[in-house]
Order: C-alpha cells, then sequence, then structure tokens
C-alpha cells in the first residue's frame, strides 16, 4: 500500500467537491443500463456510487425506493417506515426522491422531527423499539448513507424488520427490480412532488435524538461516566452524530467536549487519509491525525463517521486505537460487567478480525462466532441475545443491552464510544492501557490490512477462489494448516480465502463498494513475520488469479 504524501496533512482546496456540480450532476446525469458500473448494485451495505460518473443518481434512487416499496407490499411489511440521513452532499437530494415515491406509493414514513441527520445506529434502535412484541405493522428502514466514503459519495442502504442489514436475497430482489426500472426509463415508478410528499398525511414527524439519547442507560452506565468526571473529547468528524453528542452531554450532565461542530459537505476540516483522499474513518490514522493531536487534552476521546455507525479510540497511552485492539477490550471488559448478560451469549466477530479477540473470549469462557464481513451474519444472535458484543475490524460493533436483550442489529458507533468512557470511569484506566495489560497476558500480534486496485472481473474471480487455487503448502515458513472459503461460525461463504499457520493467517477479499480488493493478515511472532505474510499473501492472490483467469 503505498501512503500519499498528503496523508494525516489538512485537506488541499483544489481537493475538495465541487459540491453544486456534484448536485447538478445528480439530477441531470441518466446511467447506461448497459454499464456494469452504472447499474444499481448493493455491496456489503447498500448501493453506493456518485452523481459525477453516473452510478449514483436521481434515477437510481427513485427506481431503488420503488423496488422497496414493492418489496415491502410482497412481504406484507405495513408499519411506518423509519428515513435517516447523513451529511455527505447527495444524502438531502437522494432523502428528497425517495419521499416522493415513498408518499405516492402511500408508505407511512417517519422523518426527523427537527429535519436533522439520523445516525444509521438510531434508526436501527427505532426500527426495533417499534417492533418489539409485534407481529404485525412491523417497521422497516432507509439510511441515506455512504458512510466513511469520501465526499463526492452518496449511498443508500435498507434496513428490514429486523433492524441491521438486509440479507444479500432481499438486496438482490431489490438491485433487479430496480435495474429493470432503469433499463425501462422508470415506467412503473410512482412520484410526486417534494413539497406535497413532505406535507402528505403519511409523513409524520419523529423525535429520533431525544429517543435514542433518552435510552442510553439501558445500554451504558452512564451514571458511572459523569460521577467519575472522566473528561471527554468528541469529534464527529461532520457526521450525523454532532447533535447527539451535546445532547449526551447535556441530558446526563458529562465532561464532554465536541471539538468540532461543522456540518460541510466538502469535509474541508478532515485532515487527508492514506491515499490522497478525503475519508471520514475514524479508525484511520491519517484521517483521525487531529483527534490525536489532542489527546493530552482528554481521559479519553473518540470519533464517529458520517453515519455514526463506526467508532475511533483516541487514549493518552495508545493515541488511536487500533480497531482491534479495541474490541478486544471491550469484549474482555464487557463481559466481566454485565452480570445480567446469560452466560451463553456468546462473542461475535467477523473472520477478518484479530485472533487476541478468540483468547480474550476463552478466558471469559465465553463461546466464539466467527462470520463472514457484513454485520448480517449478527442479526439473528442480537435479536434472540444469543451473541452478547459482535464487531468487525474496520471499527464497527454494537451490543446488547445491559438485560441482555437486543439494542441494534445494525452498527452503532456511539455506544462504543461511550463504553470507552464507562471503561475508564469504573476501572480507572483508559482502554489503551487495558490494551498494553492484555498483551502482557498474551502476547502482542501484529495485524495489518493492504488495499489493492482490481477490476470488477478480479473482484469476481477472487470472491468464487476455492481452497484448490492454493496449490503451496507453507506460508511465511510454516505449513499451513487450513484454507477457508467458508465461516467457521456458521459455515456461510466468506467471499474469498483465508489461509491460517500454527504463527499467523491472511485473508483475500474484494471490496464489496470500491473496486479494490483487500489482504488482511496477522502474525502472532513479529512485525518482519507479518511483511513476510503480507508478501507471500499478495503473491498467492495474484497467482489464483492468473490461474482463474483473472487477471
Amino acid at each position: 500500500m503505498s501512503v500519499s504524501p498528503l496523508a494525516g496533512k489538512p485537506a488541499e482546496p483544489a481537493m475538495l467537491v465541487d459540491v453544486p456540480r456534484l448536485v447538478t450532476a445528480y439530477y441531470t446525469g441518466r446511467p447506461d443500463p448497459s454499464v456494469a458500473a452504472q447499474r444499481v448494485a448493493f455491496g456489503t451495505s447498500g448501493h453506493r456510487g456518485s452523481s459525477l460518473d453516473a452510478s449514483f443518481n436521481e434515477t437510481h434512487i427513485l427506481a431503488i425506493t420503488q423496488a422497496i416499496c414493492l418489496y415491502r407490499r410482497e412481504q406484507g411489511i405495513d408499519g411506518p417506515l423509519h428515513l435517516g440521513i447523513d451529511t455527505h452532499a447527495l444524502s438531502a437530494p437522494a432523502f428528497a426522491s425517495a419521499l416522493e415515491v415513498l408518499a405516492a406509493n402511500g408508505v407511512e414514513v417517519m422523518v426527523d422531527d427537527g429535519d436533522g441527520y439520523t445516525p444509521t445506529p438510531v434508526i436501527s434502535h427505532a426500527i426495533l423499539c417499534h417492533n418489539r412484541g409485534r407481529a404485525r405493522g412491523l417497521a422497516d428502514g432507509i439510511v441515506v448513507t455512504p458512510s466513511h466514503n469520501p465526499p463526492r459519495f452518496g449511498g443508500f442502504k435498507y434496513n428490514p424488520p429486523h433492524g441491521g442489514p438486509a440479507d444479500t436475497q432481499v438486496t438482490r430482489w431489490i438491485e433487479q427490480r430496480a435495474n429493470t426500472f432503469i433499463a425501462e426509463e422508470l415506467r412503473g415508478v410512482a412520484r410526486v412532488p417534494f413539497e406535497r410528499a413532505r406535507r402528505a398525511s403519511t409523513t409524520h414527524e419523529h423525535p429520533y435524538l431525544d429517543s435514542y439519547v433518552a435510552d442510553l442507560p439501558a445500554v451504558v452506565d452512564v451514571e458511572a461516566i459523569r460521577e467519575s468526571q472522566v473528561r471527554i473529547g468528541v469529534d464527529p468528524l461532520g457526521g450525523a452524530s454532532v447533535a447527539y453528542w451535546d445532547a449526551i452531554g447535556d441530558r446526563y450532565r458529562l465532561d464532554l467536549d465536541v471539538v468540532n461542530h461543522a456540518v460541510d459537505p466538502t469535509f474541508r476540516f478532515m485532515t487527508v487519509d492514506w491515499d490522497g483522499q478525503i475519508r471520514m474513518d475514524p479508525s484511520s490514522p491519517y484521517a483521525m491525525a487531529g483527534m490525536v493531536a489532542l489527546k493530552e487534552r482528554f481521559d479519553v476521546a473518540f470519533a464517529n463517521d458520517a453515519d455514526a455507525d463506526r467508532h475511533g479510540i483516541v487514549t493518552r497511552a495508545q493515541g488511536l486505537l487500533d480497531p482491534n485492539h479495541y474490541l478486544a477490550v471491550a469484549i474482555d471488559y464487557l463481559f466481566a460487567h454485565r452480570p445480567q448478560w446469560p452466560s451463553s451469549a456468546a462473542v461475535g466477530k467477523t473472520l477478518v478480525s484479530s485472533s487476541l479477540i478468540d483468547r480474550v473470549a476463552a478466558r471469559r469462557e465465553r463461546r466464539l462466532v466467527e462470520v463472514p464481513v457484513g454485520f448480517k451474519w449478527f442479526v439473528d444472535g442480537l435479536i434472540d441475545g444469543s451473541v452478547g458484543f459482535c464487531g468487525e475490524e474496520s471499527s464497527g460493533a454494537t451490543f446488547v443491552r445491559r438485560d441482555g436483550t437486543v439494542w441494534t442489529t445494525d452498527k452503532d458507533g456511539l455506544i462504543p464510544n461511550l463504553l470507552a468512557a464507562e471503561i475508564t470511569a469504573r476501572t480507572g484506566s483508559d482502554p489503551g492501557e487495558r490494551y498494553r495489560a492484555l498483551t502482557e497476558e498474551f502476547g502482542a500480534t501484529y495485524y495489518t490490512r493492504v488495499d489493492a486496485a482490481a477490476t470488477p472481473e478480479q473482484k469476481a474471480q477472487l470472491a468464487q477462489l476455492s481452497p484448490q487455487a492454493i496449490t503451496r503448502s507453507t506460508l511465511a515458513g510454516e505449513p499451513i494448516t487450513a484454507k477457508l472459503t467458508r465461516a467457521p461460525g456458521n459455515d456461510a461463504p466468506i467471499g474469498g480465502l483465508k489461509v491460517v499457520t500454527a504463527g499467523g493467517w491472511f485473508a483475500a477479499r474484494p471490496s464489496g463498494t470500491e473496486n479494490i480488493y483487500k489482504i488482511y493478515a496477522e502474525s502472532l511472532r513479529s512485525e518482519a513475520h507479518l511483511r513476510s505474510l503480507v508478501s507471500e499473501a499478495q503473491e498467492i492472490v495474484s497467482a489464483a488469479l492468473a490461474a482463474s483467469g483473472g487477471s
């Protein structure tokens, strides 16, 4: 991975997206259904693209929303649809387009009562709260967000009545029908003008912020945080959580300072990510450089991405804590400090997350459920309480309420952040210090992720690799003990490959949202061993793609 010389530095004016041009292209651009890159395509979390390359235009959103209306009708989903939005420039236009179609289809829609931004976890929380104890009139939701992606992107994702990301079967159904609408020039798409849709009897205001913030003591010990007077710093990174953190601090009388209240669709206040792009990624040391520089001002500090489904923890002891390291700390703490959680509640992780989590789960005598990348795999376990905590290496996590019942079934970036303050308050040690104690007990691990450019054809080939495509018997000097294409926790296809030895592992999989593939690797030995793992992993993947005709 080649790191840009601009990484970690303030964004330069020339990098900023031209917002008027971006929004104009949303309304004037027309996707060509014969071009794969311009068709509706749901990745790991919804459809994403940019109006500047005809992959996220008004046509896409009208078609997707109509397809969702048809899906709801077919499934008998007739409760309210919760509609949320983040701060990307394309989110407001897409919100308007979606509401025009929803109103024309007679869907009861819940929008924010203050016309504010709505984090992804808040929509999941609202869906689950409405559906609790119901068998009929079930709610679902749409969140208009491309998550942490650069400012030129837009995103649109659907959460069915279970409150989490829609599974592949659902998204494929919506995707196919949306593309048919596009190919037929939107014939069959119902729509009314936005002003009429906003005033429609089916459009209702919902107190998202108050409802979510008022319920937080059910999942985090905010009383302990207040009583300890832990000094907290927060940077919403210009995202949808900005009003939420002020409300949390005020309601619970926390010593909480929001260091950046700016909302600007160019995200000009960001420091540049590893590749020279503006990206609101709270797990990136480059994107988080500004927050890390403030670490001495606070006992613990944190940030969220644009839709607040990711977290980033900054401590005096460690600076920005690696997401894997914080997941291990959170698991170790929660399973020792949630006495009402059932003893059968398991730890959920994606199979590209650190093996340190495996050791912590074993120490706490908890079953480990290892699934493919994608939060949809955790939904059932969270709903029935069989999984207490689940997380992924890209700083996404959620956990159940203090009584062991479901909180959200989508990633929630706010509660892991608050948990960092709870850990500091109740143990007297920040999460960085807690991680250091874990390494003293279990030893250090060395983890990395490397991204490489890939064509759509190469990504498809990688997703279909079989264990037989790996012909060598050793990796970084050790015998290969496993070649996995299915996840141990649920036997689901991982959409790639994981290769394991006694001293480490690597996994390779295509990105669900960008034209790249990702290599994840972890060594239980050393940094030098990690470099060997990555080097040989790249050779193995290149050879396998070549053998399968993917390069």
